[in-house]
């Protein structure tokens, strides 16, 4: 990158709260709000003030310091909540396509070009692979597996280095009937295109959510694929993430075998969550439904 003359002029928190109260933002106590922009950087905040802003870049009456932290810190909690449970889905998904797949065609049947579909670049796919064992050669089971087994890495081992993304791509990739099979025994009437295309979606959700983006106000894309029979209009708000990411988890390891306590389902939390910030949450701007709790349950 070159130096551009436009590039802005690094500001101090007393002139950052003085461009926000010109803006219209109420600052209660600037003490307080001095020390949040020492602890949380102005930029990353701008993105919560920008809720409130009009059009001609002021905020809207009542907006206040308080409030857009209050908001700040809801936000961050939804992700960490979202994380808990995009990690159950993920692992989940993970264990129905590597159990499948390997039984199918062994253990090292992932490194034979056939047993994908034709639009796999194998190459590719393979290079990947290699990248994913060199970055990660010092974890123990990836050295264990390199010396003992000469880099042969069975797939339900390799499959714990995928990202959620790379989870999406091979579940792409897989023969037609492979993938109708999986929804089938697994999904009971979803549709494999359903199911590729909601894996795409959440591996988005779940790079929004572990890079600390912005969630409330925020449309992600790409929109899960509408469900002819869901009973809300889908579209890309995060109900609707969150909706296809509980008909995907119908994990017995989660439910049945992991103990947890009573109370500690999605909706429980959720519902914790919105109660308590519900000074600073529309949940109608998340694309909640009044009868959301019943949908997910």
């Amino acid at each position: 990158m070159k130096p551009s003359q436009f590039v802005k002029e690094p500001a101090t928190p007393e002139a950052q709260l003085a461009k926000l109260e010109q803006r219209g933002c109420v600052i209660e106590d600037r003490t307080y709000a001095k020390s949040i922009l020492e602890k949380i950087n102005y930029y990353r905040l701008a993105n919560y003030f920008a809720v409130y802003r009009s059009h001609d870049k002021h905020y809207s009456e009542g907006t206040s310091f308080k409030k857009v932290v209050r908001l700040y810190d809801f936000d961050r909690r939804l992700r960490g909540q979202l994380l808990i449970f995009l990690e159950e889905t993920e692992i989940f998904i993970r264990a129905v396509i590597s159990n499948y797949h390997a039984l199918k065609y062994g253990a090292l049947g992932y490194l034979n070009e056939s047993t994908f579909n034709h639009a796999h670049n194998h190459p590719r796919f393979t290079s990947r692979i290699d990248r994913l064992i060199e970055s990660n050669k010092d974890l123990g089971f990836v050295t264990h597996h390199n010396s003992k087994y000469s880099g042969s890495f069975p797939l339900w081992v390799i499959m714990e280095l995928f990202s959620f993304g790379m989870l999406a791509y091979f579940f792409s990739d897989m023969h037609k009937q492979d993938k109708k099979d999986i929804a089938e025994k697994h999904f009971g009437g979803l549709s494999d295109r359903h199911i590729e295309a909601w894996l795409d979606s959440l591996a988005e959700l779940r790079n929004h959510c572990a890079h600390y983006n912005r969630l409330y106000a925020s449309r992600i894309n790409p929109a899960p694929k509408s469900l002819e029979q869901a009973p809300f209009k889908m579209d890309g708000n995060l109900f609707s993430f969150i909706y296809v990411m509980k008909l995907l988890n119908k994990s017995p390891s989660v439910s049945d075998i992991t103990e947890q306590p009573q109370g500690s389902s999605l909706e429980t939390h959720l519902a914790a969550l919105f109660e308590e910030y519900a000074d600073v949450v529309d949940l109608e701007v998340l694309g909640f439904p009044e009868n959301w709790e019943e949908i997910l349950l």
